[in-house]
């Protein structure tokens, strides 16, 4: 899997934000917490081979 798409990260943004109550001024964070999540998600990938890397 490559970088995350903005819509991906938009979607777990919004997801995570939801969880956490709907907080306002925090959509800097939520952003960041989401890309970061993604990108861990697709380095914990088993299904990844050397033609995904």
């Amino acid at each position: 899997m490559s970088e995350p798409t903005e819509q991906e990260i938009r979607e777990r943004a919004h997801r995570l934000w939801e969880q956490a109550g709907k907080p306002e001024g925090r959509e800097e964070a939520f952003w960041r917490a989401a890309e970061q999540e993604l990108r861990n998600e697709d380095k914990s990938d088993t299904q990844r081979t050397p033609d995904t890397l």
